[in-house]
């Protein structure tokens, strides 16, 4: 259940790109095959002030924010790059069923093993990965993302209160799992400045793990077939 506020100044671009995208709508439905809840979540679409994407769990409501579009254009910018649209896409959805995750959790009270933005991310991941070759590459956009900011702000922030794993470490964690899905098709992510050989190695495991993990904690709400 998606709702589009109406953007203010400059995200008024933004906003026309998610919409013609319909990117929230290709997550909801993607998250409908796969789980059944009792109520929908409702998903709000706006400017947020710099704020951020977030899932609220008082409101039990996610809200997307048009900004991140430019912002994620900006950061492809920064690295001498103009993305293709369908890379700026791929990370604003990454960041969609990043947030469903977050709001599956709270609203079927999952069990989560570890961190539960880890958790998220490889939710994410694994709503990407189950489309395939489309969804491999759409994976290996957000990894890039998430790259270039580690290579922007250097992680600065060390202080331990952010409750995300470090940038640097989520591009290599996406990345082990585009190649643990599909080694055949990405080997050209095996190197010191991707993925290193030493975690490349045990990537079809892990990923099989975190795949299975998920699953396993969806239980019954999982649709049949």
């Amino acid at each position: 259940m998606t709702r589009y506020e109406e953007a203010t100044g400059s995200d008024r671009e933004d906003a026309a790109f998610l919409r013609e995208r319909r990117l929230t709508e290709e997550a909801a439905v993607a998250v409908a095959d796969l789980v059944t809840v009792d109520r929908p979540i409702p998903l709000v679409v706006r400017s947020c002030d710099g704020a951020g994407s977030s899932y609220d769990p008082e409101a039990r409501r996610m809200e997307i924010c048009y900004e991140e579009v430019s912002e994620v254009r900006d950061l492809f910018r920064q690295d001498g790059n103009q993305r293709a649209d369908d890379e700026v896409a791929a990370v604003l959805l990454e960041t969609i069923f990043h947030e469903t995750a977050h709001a599956l959790i709270d609203v079927l009270d999952l069990r989560v093993p570890g961190r539960e933005e880890d958790f998220a991310d490889q939710f994410a991941a694994l709503m990407l990965l189950d489309k395939g070759a489309v969804g491999e590459l759409r994976l290996r956009a957000a990894a890039e993302a998430w790259r270039l900011l580690a290579e922007i702000t250097e992680d600065a922030d060390d202080s331990g209160e952010d409750e995300h794993s470090p940038d640097r470490e989520r591009s290599v964690n996406e990345l082990c799992y585009v190649y643990g899905s599909a080694p055949g098709r990405h080997r050209d992510l095996v190197s010191p400045d991707a993925l290193p050989v030493g975690r490349a190695e045990g990537c079809v495991r892990e990923w099989a793990t975190v795949r299975g993990t998920w699953l396993n904690a969806l239980g019954p709400a999982l649709r049949e077939g």
